[in-house]
């Protein structure tokens, strides 16, 4: 039983909108304005951002045209460097897409309760339950059918644009003067470190599109449609975000976005008045739905793929092919959020290690356009998107994402065994891949 192809041009355009708007332009900017310390940095880490969050697009649309395959994030790993080297990186980034999508999760339960739930249940139990009961309410859509998943998709993606753009109104409220002042540049940054840490959050803001790659095989004329998709869907965001952030220090000033972590909230109160927080908790609250709806609909694919190469067991590649649902993988992942959400702690505690995962296997999964135009030399490429300034565009993301890395390794120095955890989990997938790879050779017939 194989995928076959179901998902449209504008299906996968709603999709990367969605992978990358979740709640971090809602609250991310405020970690920027921090970090950046000044105006400049500030607008500067998020235009920058959104170039080399292009740079990256396109890069990816290249790989997707080139190598269209279900788990292609995975797949590309496997054929350009090694089946080992892709498990060990890919194992990692589907935990911490779990990890995130619990986190998220719980930030959508903290902003409904208030509206759904009586006062008595206004606790970290009924938090609690609201995540687990959202999480399986989007299990059951898309255990559906990749369609109705997809359908569902669209129309949160969809609210998703116009609630930005509704709060980018707040611009044009009499009543929104800035805050003027503005927090000093801590003593020990310097100008080149500020930009880089700010980074970290802008680069956790923008990512998510990668994942695109992972539908190779569902996506209808996937060679064409893919990077039409991609462009249309970053394109979106990047006018999105740049459009909200001087909504923020139009209304806030700087030193307000230091100062506020609940922006959105701020925006709605602007437009909306006394209303506006109950507002604000259902904008969140949809966001919330599009992100983990949409990591629920991509991750399993990367299971996939695992299983075709038969690193893990055969079951996870099991499609039905009426609904073309991996309903064992789709729901080992489901578990696997539910499970890391009884040990989730604080969503910006947890940045820093997915954003240290991401941007080492962005990265070298960028690297990897260079080995697939060696190995597909001979592909005629007329009818498929290749990138036109090349090796122009992958290089700016892939230094980068390695000048963030470093950035990253900075922050570490407060915990010392961080890193050496982040690399050990590293290990440890690659200790599991050849434990797989050595049953699948003792299983086989021919040994």
């Amino acid at each position: 039983m194989s995928i076959q192809p179901r998902l449209t041009r504008f299906d996968l355009s709603m999709i990367v909108i969605s992978l990358v708007i979740g709640m971090g332009i809602f609250g991310s900017p405020s970690d920027v304005a921090v970090k950046a310390g000044n105006t400049w940095i500030f607008f500067g880490a998020w235009i920058f951002g959104g170039v080399v969050t292009l740079c990256g697009a396109l890069t990816f649309a290249e790989i997707g045209a080139r190598y269209p395959a279900t788990g292609g994030f995975y797949k590309v790993f496997s054929y350009c460097y090694h089946p080992a080297f892709a498990f060990m990186i890919n194992w990692v980034l589907v935990i911490s897409n779990a990890a995130s999508v619990a986190a998220v999760a719980l930030l959508g339960a903290e902003y409904i309760n208030p509206i759904l739930l009586p006062a008595s249940f206004q606790n970290a139990t009924g938090t609690k339950l609201t995540t687990i009961a959202t999480v399986l309410v989007l299990y059951v859509i898309n255990f559906l059918g990749i369609k109705l998943s997809a359908r569902a998709q669209n129309v949160l993606s969809i609210f998703k644009v116009v609630a930005i753009l509704i709060l980018c109104t707040a611009i044009f409220k009499s009543d929104a003067t800035p805050k003027a002042a503005i927090a000093a540049l801590p003593a020990n940054y310097n100008m080149v470190t500020a930009f880089g840490l700010s980074l970290v959050a802008v680069f956790f803001t923008y990512g998510g599109y990668q994942q695109t790659i992972n539908f190779g095989g569902d996506i209808i004329d996937a060679k064409r449609n893919i990077p039409k998709a991609v462009f249309v869907g970053i394109g979106t965001v990047i006018v999105l975000y740049l459009a909200i952030n001087y909504a923020y220090y139009a209304v806030l000033g700087l030193g307000g976005l230091q100062q506020t972590r609940t922006l959105a909230a701020h925006l709605a109160g602007v437009i909306f008045g006394a209303t506006g927080y109950k507002i604000t908790s259902i904008l969140m609250f949809v966001s919330v739905l599009a992100y983990v709806n949409v990591n629920i609909l991509a991750n399993p694919r990367v299971y996939y793929a695992m299983a075709e190469d038969g690193i893990l067991p055969s079951i996870f590649k099991r499609v039905n092919q009426r609904t073309q649902v991996q309903e064992f993988g789709m729901s080992f992942f489901v578990a696997a959020a539910l499970v890391i959400l009884f040990f989730v702690g604080s969503f910006s505690e947890m940045l820093k290690y997915v954003m240290f995962f991401d941007t080492i296997g962005l990265s070298l999964a960028a690297v990897a356009i260079f080995i697939l135009r060696k190995k597909t030399r001979d592909m005629d490429t007329s009818n498929i998107y290749t990138i036109k300034l090349f090796p122009l565009i992958p290089l700016v993301f892939i230094i980068a994402y390695w000048f963030v890395t470093i950035n990253i390794f900075i922050t570490f120095k407060d915990d010392p065994y961080a890193a050496l955890w982040c690399l050990a989990a590293y290990v440890l997938g690659l200790g599991i891949y050849y434990i797989g790879a050595r049953n699948k050779k003792t299983a086989s017939p021919d040994n």
